[in-house]
């Protein structure tokens, strides 16, 4: 079967566009609703924690380090520090923990 990849391409984009212009040319008044304006708000940070997730289970060679390094960078960020922070502190409970259960196996 031959496959033309600028079709996939053209078709892709084709998509991608009506599915953001479409809601801008059907409604033309302002969104007065809260429900749908949190609604709305919270949409892209849940799109990004569903599709991270299940990437930072299966990031490291241990789902248990991984569990362990999701809960501390979960802890730093509720206690609001910057990204960075949160990050150092994760990577290193991911190293940590690797090199508990290096030992112990």
């Amino acid at each position: 079967m031959n496959h033309n990849i600028y079709l996939y391409i053209l078709v892709m984009a084709g998509v991608t566009y009506l599915i953001r212009m479409l809601p801008m040319a059907l409604s033309r008044k302002e969104i007065t609703s809260p429900f749908i304006k949190s609604f709305l708000y919270y949409v892209p940070y849940a799109c990004l924690a569903a599709m991270t997730f299940p990437a930072v289970l299966s990031a490291t060679a241990s789902v248990i380090s991984a569990a362990v390094g999701f809960g501390v960078a979960l802890i730093v960020a509720y206690r609001e520090k910057s990204l960075l922070t949160v990050a150092l502190f994760a990577c290193a409970a991911v190293f940590i923990t690797e090199r508990i259960l290096e030992f112990a196996a």
